[in-house]
């Protein structure tokens, strides 16, 4: 276990954070992207504990009483959340021994205890090291090893990969009957804990990013990063409310899912609904069951959930938002068929913690992600990091009250140029300010001089009836340069053959310029994707 360092740095001499390591671990101010805090509501104090603005303070404010989080067998109010944080807290501090500053990994799927371990590291100025549920041994070790963690909290049933580790830090289970388990110890304590009086900028939250490229990075944030992001999108964006119910499936692990189905809700007073192993058919079921206003999923999801959505009573959902991946044309315009509401897209990413481009209601644009929420900027830079006019497409570029700050990493100076966070994304600006996905910036095709934006092809393929998903990529070709590889799982009912190819192609010409279309297509039972959803695309190039 890491134990205070010596004597802190003068330039941290207001953190309370007895163990430094987070801190001494920042990149230098010098590669930090700008922060800028342009709304009343984004500034906060210079003691702040995230926690107890956002949980602490709804209960002194009279919201004890409210529900919390539903869950399958139980909901626990506002009260019972803010005793099990507490008491947790409590194990953290007088029984493991951790001391501010320390990093606790977490395992966990989406359900109360899972959110209240994650709430009550934060309260105990700890630092939670969020992990997703179906990583293994191996990858965890990485984490372990980079972010120097003191503690785990793990769900028993995913014990397996803890016990798989050379060397695990000190564990406790929850979610577990034994005689030495977290839910043990918490009976042991009282539950009267006040949230440590950490520095606004004490790092909270070191979250992985989801391995797409596979390498992920440790993302590092603050307790006013925290309440940033729940200051912005749900604000401006959601329009949230105390009488919303949000639901959803990304992990807890993943700041879209920690965003969306934890600390948004807790925020204005509202309910989250925290299942396990959602599909499309349950998620449906259960918007209807605890009567959700507000659902929070990847593109995939809605896609599955059109065609079902007629089998269930989803009239007390008046907001949809997808995130995680590009939302298809296709996909949005058959969910709004299915259910009359009209998707409301976002980007987000690790690196700035939340959605920073998206539009809701009247001021969506089709095709377009959206415009920057209140409290951020963005622009579109070309090869040389200059900004470019409307038609262009170029690098992402944004900057807002969170910002990219990579755990010891040099790719730090990849994201960040000029005071801007380059997202990896390739997009382009109307000259309304309507922002346009384009691709990837690292999945842009180019094919005997073109530029071919694989996303482009896949929104194609994803409208012919025999296409369940896709992934379209670059393929090295000695003629072309490279040329477009489309990898397709078809639907029930469909054979994959030549012919099948050759009708797939055929009708992507039709959809879209022919020098577009894919002249490889490879039948798959299934692509590989991120926990998150995310497609892996360096995995199909691998193949």
């Amino acid at each position: 276990m890491t134990r205070p360092t010596a004597a802190a740095p003068a330039a941290t001499a207001y953190t309370a954070h007895l163990d430094h390591f987070a801190r001494e671990h920042l990149p230098p101010p010098g590669q930090w992207p700008q922060i800028r805090f342009d709304l009343p509501s984004l500034q906060y104090p210079a003691r702040l504990n995230c926690v107890g603005a956002l949980l602490d303070a709804a209960v002194a404010d009279g919201g004890g009483g409210r529900v919390a989080i539903y869950a399958d067998a139980e909901q626990w109010s506002y009260a019972t959340l803010q005793r099990k944080v507490n008491q947790i807290a409590q194990v953290l501090r007088d029984e493991l021994g951790l001391v501010p500053g320390n990093r606790v990994l977490l395992r966990g799927a989406n359900n109360p205890m899972m959110a209240a371990c994650l709430l009550a590291v934060l309260k105990s100025g700890c630092v939670a090291v969020p992990t997703m549920p179906l990583l293994r041994a191996k990858e965890l070790a990485a984490i372990i090893g980079k972010a120097r963690v003191d503690a785990v909290l793990c769900a028993a049933g995913l014990r397996a990969e803890i016990d798989a580790l050379d060397a695990a830090p000190p564990t406790v289970w929850f979610n577990d009957a034994g005689a030495d388990s977290l839910e043990a110890r918490m009976a042991a304590h009282d539950g009267r804990f006040e949230a440590l009086d950490t520095a606004a900028d004490d790092v909270c939250l070191i979250s992985f990013t989801s391995g797409t490229t596979g390498v992920p990075k440790g993302t590092m944030h603050f307790h006013r990063d925290v309440l940033a992001i729940c200051d912005c999108f749900p604000r401006s964006t959601l329009e949230s409310q105390a009488d919303d119910v949000f639901i959803g499936t990304p992990p807890l692990a993943f700041t879209f899912g920690l965003g969306g189905l934890l600390l948004f809700p807790l925020r204005v007073g509202a309910a989250a609904v925290l299942l396990e192993k959602l599909t499309p058919e349950t998620l449906l079921r259960a918007i209807a069951r605890y009567r959700a206003t507000i659902c929070f999923t990847a593109p995939t999801f809605y896609r599955q959930m059109a065609p079902l959505a007629a089998n269930y009573d989803l009239s007390s959902l008046r907001k949809s938002v997808s995130a995680g991946e590009a939302l298809p044309l296709a996909t949005r315009d058959s969910w709004q068929g299915a259910t009359g509401l009209a998707m409301i897209d976002g980007i987000g990413a690790t690196e700035l913690l939340h959605i920073f481009i998206s539009a809701a209601g009247a001021q969506i644009r089709r095709g377009a992600t959206g415009k920057p929420i209140p409290g951020y900027q963005a622009c579109i830079l070309d090869a040389d990091g200059k900004p470019v006019g409307p038609g262009v497409v170029g690098r992402l570029a944004v900057k807002g009250p969170t910002g990219c700050r990579y755990l010891d990493d040099a790719r730090q100076n990849d994201y960040v140029l000029d005071g801007w966070n380059l997202t990896g994304d390739a997009y382009e600006m109307d000259a309304d300010g309507y922002f346009f996905y384009r691709s990837r910036t690292d999945d842009m095709i180019i094919s005997a001089g073109y530029n071919i934006a694989g996303p482009e092809v896949e929104e194609a393929l994803l409208r012919h009836p025999a296409v369940a998903e896709c992934g379209v990529i670059g393929r090295a070709d000695e003629e072309r340069g490279q040329v477009v590889e489309a990898h397709v799982v078809l639907k029930s009912g469909f054979d994959a053959s030549e012919q099948q190819a050759r009708a797939l192609q055929e009708f992507v010409k039709q959809q879209i310029a022919p020098y577009k279309y894919p002249r490889s297509i490879k039948f798959q039972a299934a692509l590989p994707r991120t926990e998150t959803g995310k497609l892996q695309r360096f995995k199909l190039r691998a193949e």
